[in-house]
């Protein structure tokens, strides 16, 4: 039987990390790491939040919010960053928690990151079906791109249900045999979406800015009463930190960059590079194209007009001549999508080979592949978990579990640095996080504040997910961890 708050000291984790055997293998440099940061980061969030958070909260000054938002992630970011240089291993948060607050602390966190990379992983598949439906112009049959929980009724009056949702399975399998080859090739296929994606949004931009009209931006904060109620957080600076909180999650994804540590050429001087890096080059792209966004179209027509399309139909109506754009932010949408879902199976792949080696979960989950040194067994049980979910469960499913256990880490991660701060001070710390205490402090308490404001229905769910959690703890982790029966 293990001590609940066991932890592992330094000494171990860094010979974990020097040993050769059964190791992952080191192959990314720093402008790898950023493009993984950048291709987890930038998803549809850019493409849909940016309209959501400008027409319910904060009208043209949404670039303030997604300033706000950065600066909240920052903090949590820094934290990453002082612990990825110092314990350079796979597994993010789980290692970190492991080291810094004990095994049960570790496990909770470990299987919250379930909730934010498999769940997210599949939530971003079915969007990604959907999608390539639309660019395909709906030759995919209802049936085998939904759900058999989902149906419509057509014209005819007749009633269609789904069967199974295919291009999310295709893409998930695409994806996963693609991470079986080798870091190293996922990293440079990534590189080439991480291009893709941001060059069309760099072209939006650049054309965009032609068709700005200044009217669009008078006022720049929304007037008090001016969408019918008086709610603090839908008017003025209220209304800029509303639309922070909107947009906050189309940051999520930095913190996978932490994941890949252990497969780092030179994690001390990379990691940080790359957590922070892809933070940086994200917020710009971000705050120029809200403004651009903004500048083409007033913000009042987001609330009925574009919806999940907003982009397309702000160039489709202002930006006459530039149809191909409109459908070159589908393709960078859909390319956005993809990466996301390499880097976050890539992820959860890394969290699961940290646990499987620590002995809290089946020893399965650590094997690796002889040839390409992936934990390629991980990768097919990942793709037969999430792709159940994403060919028959609906995308609303998950709701806002994937933020959650983001959130749930962030702050772990941040109070981690306290600790370990207090613990082992003289420890070499490459990367330091600026202002202790105050910038892991705020970490904590922005992030604490954003799970607060989640609806009920997702925290009770939340809830019921940690719940089984504990039992499969305390049924097969507890009794089989390495560190507890030394």
């Amino acid at each position: 039987m293990s001590n609940l708050f066991a932890k592992k000291s330094l000494a171990s984790l860094l010979r974990e990390a020097s040993s050769g055997e059964q190791n992952l293998k080191r192959t990314l440099g720093a402008g790898a790491l950023v493009a993984l940061g950048i291709g987890a980061i930038i998803g549809a969030g850019l493409f849909v939040r940016t309209a959501a958070a400008s027409a319910e909260a904060a009208g043209p000054a949404v670039t303030l919010s997604f300033l706000v938002a950065a600066i909240g992630c920052a903090f949590a970011g820094l934290c990453y960053a002082e612990f990825a240089a110092m314990i350079p291993i796979a597994g993010s948060a789980y290692t970190y928690a492991y080291a810094t607050m004990g095994e049960f602390v570790a496990w909770i966190i470990g299987w919250a990151l379930i909730m934010e990379y498999a769940l997210g992983a599949a939530t971003v598949s079915i969007a990604w079906s959907e999608y390539f439906n639309k660019l395909l112009g709906g030759v995919v049959p209802y049936e085998w791109c939904h759900s058999p929980l989902e149906s419509i009724t057509n014209a005819s009056g007749v009633v269609q249900s789904g069967i199974m949702n295919a291009p999310a399975l295709i893409v998930l399998l695409i994806v996963t045999l693609l991470l079986i080859r080798g870091t190293h090739e996922s990293a440079k296929v990534n590189a080439v979406i991480v291009f893709i994606k941001v060059s069309i949004v760099l072209v939006f931009i650049v054309i965009g800015w032609q068709f700005i009209n200044p009217a669009n931006y008078e006022p720049y904060m929304i007037p008090q009463g001016t969408l019918g109620h008086e709610s603090w957080n839908k008017w003025g600076w209220g209304g800029v930190l509303g639309g922070a909180a909107i947009v906050f999650f189309a940051f999520i994804g930095f913190d996978a960059v932490s994941t890949a540590a252990q497969e780092a050429k030179n994690p001390s001087r990379d990691m940080p590079i790359g957590i922070l890096g892809s933070l940086a080059v994200c917020t710009v792209l971000y705050i120029l194209f809200a403004h651009v966004l903004t500048g083409v179209a007033n913000w009042t027509e987001f609330k009925t007009a574009g919806k999940e399309a907003s982009v397309a139909f702000a160039i489709e109506k202002y930006m006459i001549g530039y149809h191909w754009l409109a459908v070159a932010v589908t393709v960078a949408i859909l390319a956005g999508f993809t990466s996301v879902i390499l880097v976050m199976l890539m992820g959860q792949s890394r969290v699961f080979y940290s646990m499987s080696k620590d002995g809290l979960i089946p020893k399965v989950f650590s094997e690796l592949h002889h040839k390409y040194h992936t934990p390629h067994k991980s990768n097919w049980i990942l793709f037969f978990f999430v792709g159940a979910f994403a060919a028959f469960a609906p995308g609303s499913l998950a709701g806002d579990l994937t933020s959650f256990g983001t959130l749930l880490a962030f702050a772990l991660v941040s109070a981690g640095v306290l600790i370990m701060r207090k613990v082992e001070p003289e420890h070499i710390r490459p990367f330091k996080t600026p202002l202790v205490p105050l910038v892991p402090i705020l970490g904590i308490v922005i992030c604490l504040g954003m799970i607060l404001a989640l609806d009920k229905f997702t925290l009770l769910t939340a809830f019921a997910w940690m719940l089984i959690g504990l039992l499969v703890y305390f049924g097969f982790g507890r009794n089989h961890s390495k560190l507890g029966n030394q």
